[in-house]
């Protein structure tokens, strides 16, 4: 892995480029420029990250809620395994405890087996598998305490 370079998405070109790796990321869950645009206006910290020039990865931190937030690190396939999913992870994670998070919850697309065992790797306990209603997709809810 070379140098990771973590951005904050600021401004509609980044934006696009944060919803580009969602998407791939987490087709099930695919969406348009609004939808990812309301994320911004609900307070997501949402970050795009690069290994020089070339976007890898995009993450993720909802705002902590009674002392839990939820990061999501999202690593492109072909980037996967080369240690930027821990390095954008940890960053993450960073600004998630500086908001005082006591407990930290991630989500994950339960056909993305790479992204399951990072979490439990990383200490993360499985809470829960669910379909959402009308849907096929399993995800996976696991929770870590700091």
């Amino acid at each position: 892995m070379s140098d990771l370079r973590v951005v904050l998405v600021d401004g509609d070109e980044a934006l696009e480029r944060w919803r580009y790796v969602h998407n791939i990321v987490v087709p099930p869950a695919a969406m348009s420029a609004e939808e990812a645009r309301e994320r911004l206006v609900r307070g997501y910290r949402l970050e795009n990250a690069y290994d020089g020039e070339v976007l890898v990865g995009c993450s993720t931190v909802r705002p902590a809620v009674g002392g839990v937030v939820t990061v999501i690190a999202r690593v492109l396939p072909e980037f996967r395994l080369r240690g930027f999913g821990t390095a954008l992870y940890e960053h993450a994670l960073g600004y998630g405890r500086a908001q005082g998070a006591e407990v930290v919850e991630t989500c994950v697309l339960g056909v993305n087996e790479d992204g399951v065992r990072f979490a439990r790797r990383h200490g993360f306990v499985e809470v829960e598998r669910y379909v959402l209603d009308g849907e096929s997709d399993e995800w996976v809810d696991l929770r870590l305490a700091l």
